[in-house]
């Protein structure tokens, strides 16, 4: 019989290694041995993994793996097959998930951005495009959710997003019911209360776009940031 994983020295086991130093310090096959979880009388998780690295020649290899070629493998049988195939599987599907993110470099990105999610509705949302330095998407959380002509909005809800975020930028959104993206009196005064927050807090207010239907108003274009 093989070493058993319970006979190593505590820091040498996969497991405890992984909660300690983190997954991303663990060799390949002391990752498929946490997901064997146990041996069989003759061999260690980590001897099963072993083999298995050796008989698909790679982690590509087995990752095309089906059932039964992974139960050609000795020690695996269907349930090992199948806790193989279901990691393999949630790591494509996270794979597949991630893509790279936004970039908002002007307005017309920003209203790219918001335009389909925001000039269909019926009440002002007011909602923020939360920038790193790079200017990559952070975020863009939702908030306030207005009556049909006004949005309110306090420089403490929309700063809280930020700071919890980390943002090195924001730009603020908001749509009009009515599809006329046009300035209103509110619209400007609220402007120029986030921006003097923001400078507060050393968090630039790059902008505030406002969405009509299928037109939006850049109100830094428009001359409202000083």
């Amino acid at each position: 019989m093989g070493i058993v994983i319970r006979d190593l020295p505590v820091n040498e086991r996969p497991r405890e290694k992984l909660l300690q130093y983190g997954p991303e310090t663990l060799s390949n096959r002391e990752l498929l041995a946490i997901i064997l979880r146990v041996g069989t009388r003759h061999q260690s998780a980590l001897a099963m993994a072993d083999h298995l690295l050796a008989y698909f020649g790679s982690l590509r290899e087995l990752r095309e793996a089906r059932c039964e070629e992974l139960q050609a493998v000795d020690g695996i049988g269907l349930a090992k097959a199948a806790q193989i195939l279901a990691a393999l599987e949630l790591g494509r599907r996270v794979q597949a998930s991630v893509r790279a993110p936004d970039v908002v470099r002007s307005p017309q990105d920003a209203a790219n951005l918001m335009m389909e999610q925001l000039r269909y509705l019926d009440r002002e949302v007011m909602r923020l495009i939360i920038l790193d330095t790079k200017h990559q998407v952070i975020a863009s959380p939702t908030i306030s959710v207005g009556t049909l002509n006004a949005s309110m909005v306090h420089p403490r809800e929309v700063f809280k997003e930020c700071i919890r975020r980390s943002a090195a930028t924001v730009i603020v959104v908001h749509n009009h019911p009515s599809g006329d993206p046009s300035p209103s009196t509110e619209d400007i005064e609220v402007t120029k209360r986030l921006c003097r927050a923001g400078k507060i807090l050393g968090i630039d207010v790059l902008d505030h776009i406002i969405i009509g239907d299928n037109r939006f108003v850049s109100m830094k274009e428009e001359g409202f940031f000083t």
